[in-house]
């Protein structure tokens, strides 16, 4: 019955292969070996499934057995028949899959660097799970050692995902050693358990951006996410998932770069003054301000007693004017030592 059902076209000339074979014991000729496989490859284009057409070889071979004296050579001979025509088939396979994948990491190079058509890029994204009509955000985790679309971090983090969520129409894929995930921008709970397993599997640090509409809004929030992770890097954040919302505050102080270099001059350069130079009452600094002004915890943070801090906040007040215990000077030195982290200060001459 399976055989009926199939086109017979992939079994031409099988039966004749049989007879040829029961009369004389021969093996299939390369020609033979060679058509039976492009059966198996034009099968494969078809569509149908590999086991039906097993069955169908079988089949045709249980109604065309040939009268003779050596059945092993019969079997044999569909052996080979068989084997060659899923050889095909599975080129066939081999070469969609290619196809698929490079049909999807050109969308993806597309869609992350907004460099294609929009009206193209959003119907191409129906195709991957995506409705760029609607917001989207992205999260994005990097780590110790690059990572691929076949990387066993990267086949975790999915695996996780799709566990607890199941197809929600989000894509998980790699980008320049990265893994990104891209989810309808009212789902956050997605791209925030992303961010979890990413930072736990990969033992580095995720990131972020904010959702927004369109192909174009999946770009802004890539490139606020990898913004997000670069300024971690040059500021000394050591979150583990950092939020693109949360961080709107640097930008807004790196834009004027003239005018922060201007104010670390003149708010910290004293500093250089001190026995040691300026950065080990910079680093003071830093941990004062990131312990929410906490004097005890600041010292923890820097291995220092509570005394020797107090000294150095002292310090600070003498060379500088500005006292960091002091409210109203506070926001000044927190914003100049926030500016010397963006500008790289003092390593780097403004």
């Amino acid at each position: 019955m399976v055989a009926r059902e199939l086109p017979d076209t992939y079994l031409e000339g099988f039966a004749e292969i049989l007879a040829e074979v029961g009369r004389t014991g021969r093996r299939l000729t390369r020609d033979e070996v060679d058509g039976r496989r492009a059966l198996g490859e034009q099968a494969a284009s078809s569509g149908h499934g590999l086991r039906s057409l097993v069955i169908s070889h079988l089949a045709a071979t249980r109604v065309g057995w040939p009268v003779t004296t050596a059945p092993d050579r019969v079997l044999a001979a569909v052996e080979q028949a068989v084997d060659a025509f899923a050889e095909g088939y599975e080129r066939a396979q081999r070469l969609a899959v290619r196809k698929e994948e490079a049909a999807r990491r050109e969308f993806i190079d597309d869609l992350l660097h907004g460099r294609s058509d929009p009206g193209r890029i959003v119907q191409r994204a129906e195709r991957f799970g995506l409705r760029l009509a609607h917001a989207h955000a992205v999260g994005v985790a990097e780590g110790v050692e690059p990572y691929d679309d076949t990387h066993p971090v990267t086949r975790t983090v999915e695996a996780a995902l799709f566990a607890r969520f199941g197809d929600r129409r989000l894509l998980l894929t790699t980008k320049d050693d990265r893994i990104i995930c891209v989810v309808p921008g009212d789902q956050d709970e997605v791209v925030k358990y992303f961010a979890k397993q990413a930072y736990a599997a990969t033992g580095g640090q995720a990131a972020i951006g904010r959702p927004h509409s369109g192909a174009g809004g999946v770009v802004r929030s890539y490139e606020e996410a990898l913004n997000a992770l670069d300024l971690a890097k040059r500021v000394g954040l050591d979150e583990p998932v950092l939020f693109a919302a949360d961080l709107l505050v640097y930008p807004v102080l790196a834009r004027d770069r003239e005018a922060m270099a201007d104010l670390v001059r003149n708010a910290l350069g004293p500093l250089r003054e001190a026995r040691g130079g300026a950065e080990p009452l910079l680093e003071t600094l830093h941990a004062y301000f990131d312990a929410g002004c906490v004097s005890a915890q600041a010292a923890r943070r820097l291995n220092l007693s509570v005394r020797a801090l107090t000294y150095r906040l002292d310090r600070i007040h003498r060379l500088t004017g500005t006292d960091p215990a002091n409210p109203q000077h506070r926001f000044t030195l927190q914003t100049a030592a926030v500016g010397a982290r963006l500008l790289d200060w003092p390593a780097k001459e403004l």
